[in-house]
């Protein structure tokens, strides 16, 4: 796997702001994590996007900042389409959708930028939204968002003539999207063979998505391998849990994290309670079940601890990267630190400076994944790497884990009223709308 960051920790709306970020951040970042060289996640709003796309000289401005900071560029994060550090994101990083020619051309604009910055000889991934925002969405929704994602594999099979450069875009289920977790993602690709026939569209692993979802990684792999569905991408992440909500210190514990930027989902373990944000449980009417763990959308930095009663679900990151490693190709994808939060984490999270954060983070990485890094001495430790603690041991799957079996043949069912009916692979069941709000 060929390690990066993904710089949409970083506010730039313009090329400008993004050759700053790599001399002012991603350039450091590589020289106190002690790498020769680094792969950057690169965050391209629509309005570089397009730019890079259709100019040859931005292309080249853009290449020297990354030869002269030792950084190579291998996936394109083109989830946020703009704004990504507007005072308040919230359900915005949802729009447009793939409903919508507007992704369409976005996301076609960053695969042609980034197939000519592409290093000689290296493949390209990009991670996309899950479709949209469930609120709202129908079968003429499910539909468009089908006919736009056929238009982007004939754009990428025919940037792929036309250029030799092979990129292929992961689609990344996040909690409370129409394709809200790793099964809904397989069971709606797996019942579009053609969009998946030619293996340049398939599936972004987000860890911290996958560990709210609480789905083993190994079945969520094995699923997606029984389907045909390629995982060209894992995005790195942490998110947070609280396995005992009956401590009398676990609201106060959670009162922090819940900030106006971004949206932070929550689950229980059981699958009986869910949530769009944070908040709604903190000031829920009825207390949310204090027998199952909950876990929380929060991008936790990969080597943080944070305080009891509270935890970081680092196994899943660890236990998912391993099925990925094992399944058809998943050496070849891309392994993306994706800790978008600090500038919205309590205090007590927070680094010396942002250099340092990120720097900790990839020291971890090549502590604890070296047999997963393309170039990386398995038998070496890093100089400086961050002590961990993290058990490797496999944990007790929750009650709601479903087998590889299951998801194979039953790709998509879910616990409790989350959904009003099953999807299986040989449907083309649509999902329906649903408030999303807790169920008791």
């Amino acid at each position: 796997m060929h390690l990066s960051y993904c710089t949409n920790v970083h506010p730039a709306e313009d090329l400008a702001g993004i050759v700053g970020q790599l001399d002012e951040h991603a350039g450091p970042v590589r020289r106190e994590a002690g790498l020769d060289r680094l792969g950057v996640g690169l965050w391209m709003p629509v309005g570089v996007a397009s730019v890079l796309a259709g100019d040859a000289g931005a292309r080249e401005t853009l290449a020297a900042a990354l030869e002269r900071n030792g950084l190579e560029l291998r996936t394109v994060n083109a989830f946020p389409y703009r704004g990504f550090h507007d005072d308040v994101v919230k359900l915005a990083v949802y729009r447009p959708d793939w409903t919508t020619p507007e992704r369409l051309s976005y996301t076609l604009d960053c695969a042609r930028a980034l197939a000519a910055l592409l290093p000689d000889g290296a493949e390209g991934s990009i991670s996309t939204l899950p479709l949209g925002w469930r609120e709202g969405w129908d079968a003429t929704a499910s539909r468009a968002a089908e006919e736009n994602l056929a238009r982007l594999v004939a754009g990428l099979g025919a940037l792929e003539r036309e250029t030799g450069r092979t990129v292929r875009v992961g689609i990344e289920p996040e909690p409370g999207c129409i394709l809200d977790d790793v099964a809904d993602v397989v069971a709606w690709l797996g019942a579009r063979p053609a969009l998946i026939a030619d293996g340049l569209l398939g599936l972004c692993l987000d860890t911290c998505h996958l560990a709210v979802s609480f789905a083993d990684p190994g079945a969520v792999v094995a699923a997606a391998t029984a389907a045909g569905v390629r995982i060209v991408k894992v995005q790195a992440s942490v998110a947070l849990e609280v396995p005992t909500p009956s401590n009398p210190r676990t609201i106060a514990a959670l009162q922090p994290f819940a900030e106006e930027r971004y949206v932070h989902q929550v689950r229980s373990a059981h699958g009986t309670h869910a949530a769009d944000d944070l908040p709604e449980v903190l000031d829920a009417h009825e207390p949310w079940p204090a027998d199952q763990p909950w876990r929380v959308h929060v991008h936790i930095p990969l080597h943080a601890r944070p305080a009891a009663p509270l935890r970081a679900t680092t196994e899943v990151l660890l236990a998912a990267v391993d099925a990925v490693l094992a399944a058809p190709g998943g050496d070849e994808a891309h392994l993306d630190v994706e800790t978008y939060t600090w500038s919205v984490l309590p205090a007590s999270l927070q680094p010396a400076t942002l250099v340092d954060g990120i720097a900790a983070e990839l020291r971890w990485v090549r502590e604890h994944l070296p047999h997963a890094l393309t170039g990386t001495d398995p038998d070496a430790a890093p100089g400086g790497a961050v002590a961990s603690g993290v058990d490797r041991a496999p944990t007790p799957a929750p009650e709601n884990t479903r087998s590889a079996r299951d998801h194979a043949f039953v790709l998509a069912t879910h616990v409790g009223s989350r959904h009003d009916r099953v999807m299986s692979a040989g449907l083309t069941a649509d999902l329906p709308a649903e408030d999303g709000r807790s169920l008791v």
